[in-house]
């Protein structure tokens, strides 16, 4: 079968498209599924560089967002049969990641543990699906699951034109709330406006702090009537410390990652003058999935795709995650014609 294969560490010229690597062989507990559609994620390039102290099963085929149809179904398995379209939670039973630490969505067959299948409903494309697992399902979590965005919060989003910045934008935006989203261009702002955002700034012309201030006025000791009520903030490095200045009294910061630093420099001072709630989320659930499924059959949401590709162009694709020239999700379609 076709598949994007990784066997050594290095930059992406070391992926490779194979025309003859093995098809999964069906085993007790699991199914095979066609995959129709796969999408990158950040992570993704941490895997093809390698991480350090982290060591893969290489050969590996990347991807951990998996769509599909299923095509074989063990004897011991029930409540699935070939021909039911499935979304594929990224972890198994043992907690191990498809795409990283075994073979994910990039290539024309797939095997999954029966437990980690999710139906797709009627009503919902298998692009739209494909868009969801990692990015969305970490954005429901921090963004809805935790309780802590509310209608008519105003909610600054930094990092908003990734796959989890996109998302956190489309979720809080649903949820009823003002969002202000943090982008690294004017051409990334303006997209951001079209997908919800109620107003964007550009973080590269602007100190994000500055522009709180400006609009919103210096949070204050004595009133929550200015600065933020929430800020997302998976980012960490530098924009941390101008993030606790930013939030309200009371506010909250949203936390599921460090993408720009995990060390950053603190100051204990603001978080308990200003009362902060500092909330982290990691990972995702299949209940995140159901219902980020649910609201795209509903039309309540629909995630934004910047491509959709073919397996040939996929490590074009993935250059243009690692080099943000994306906003929203790049997604491949392994089965389809070239």
């Amino acid at each position: 079968m076709r598949a994007l294969v990784l066997r050594e560490h290095g930059e992406l010229g070391a992926l490779r498209l194979e025309d003859d690597y093995p098809r999964p062989r069906l085993v007790a507990g699991h199914v095979v599924v066609r995959v129709t559609a796969s999408s990158f994620n950040y992570h993704d390039i941490f895997t093809v560089t390698g991480m350090p102290g982290i060591r893969l099963p290489l050969p590996v085929v990347i991807g951990l967002d998996v769509v599909g149809v299923v095509e074989e179904v063990a004897d011991d398995v029930t409540g699935w049969r070939p021909g039911d379209r499935v979304l594929v939670h990224p972890l198994d039973s043992a907690g191990t990641l498809m795409g990283e630490q075994r073979d994910g969505g990039m290539a024309e067959y797939s095997l999954v543990e029966a437990g980690q299948l999710i139906s797709v409903p009627d009503g919902v494309t298998d692009v739209q699906a494909a868009a969801l697992p990692v990015a969305y399902g970490t954005a429901h979590r921090m963004v809805v699951g935790k309780g802590a965005v509310h209608a008519g919060d105003k909610v600054l989003v930094l990092g908003a034109s990734g796959g989890v910045g996109t998302a956190s934008v489309v979720l809080a935006k649903q949820l009823g709330a003002h969002v202000i989203a943090a982008a690294g261009s004017d051409e990334k702002a303006q997209k951001l406006l079209e997908i919800g955002a109620d107003e964007v700034l550009n973080y590269r012309e602007v100190d994000f702090y500055q522009w709180v201030k400006e609009h919103y006025g210096k949070p204050a000791r004595w009133s929550d009537e200015t600065g933020m009520d929430v800020v997302i903030n998976f980012t960490g490095g530098d924009t941390w410390h101008p993030t606790l200045r930013s939030t309200k009294l009371g506010g909250r910061i949203l936390v599921c990652g460090a993408t720009a630093g995990f060390d950053p420099v603190e100051d204990l001072r603001y978080i308990w003058s200003f009362e902060l709630q500092i909330i982290g989320s990691n990972g995702f659930a299949t209940e995140d999935f159901e219902a980020l499924l649910a609201m795209v059959a509903a039309g309540e949401i629909d995630p934004p795709v910047s491509d959709v590709l073919p397996l040939s162009q996929a490590v074009e694709g993935l250059r243009k995650v690692r080099d943000r020239e994306v906003l929203g999700k790049i997604v491949v379609t392994p089965g389809s014609g070239e």
